[in-house]
């Protein structure tokens, strides 16, 4: 069985290694991509050879540099090959605009990242058995 890579699309270093640092801790030894920047995860996800790179999770930070987290989630469900992947909103936003955005374009789920390290380790591992594990993904 091939496995399971994540695409995070992260601009902020510290959230980065700290997302990294969660998944090792829990485990979860997916290969993982780091995008980041909005401009970066759509490379991946379209490059210009016209291929497509499809991860089998995505958390998407909404405050990105270039282009920004909802016009990502915008992209990948405005294209049919795309459309069906599972976005989960990884963010520190708490604006209530935020939310509603994200879930009207097509994300799966809204995750606050939580400040305390032992929070978030246990949100990380939550997101990979849901998505990596239980979840039933449709063939793409």
């Amino acid at each position: 069985m091939k496995q399971k890579t994540i695409l995070l699309v992260e601009d902020n270093p510290d959230d980065t290694d700290l997302t990294l640092r969660a998944l090792k801790k829990n485990k979860i030894l997916n290969e993982v991509t780091v995008a980041r920047d909005g401009v970066e995860a759509l490379d991946y996800l379209f490059p210009t050879d016209g291929s497509v790179q499809l991860p089998a999770l995505i958390l998407l930070d909404l405050k990105l540099p270039r282009v920004d987290g909802i016009e990502v989630l915008r992209r990948i469900r405005a294209d049919e090959r795309t459309r069906l992947l599972p976005v989960i909103i990884l963010t520190t936003s708490k604006e209530q605009g935020d939310l509603l955005s994200g879930y009207r374009n097509g994300c799966n789920s809204y995750i606050r990242k939580p400040v305390d390290f032992a929070e978030f380790i246990t949100a990380v591992q939550q997101i990979g058995l849901y998505w990596l594990m239980l979840n039933e993904s449709p063939p793409i």
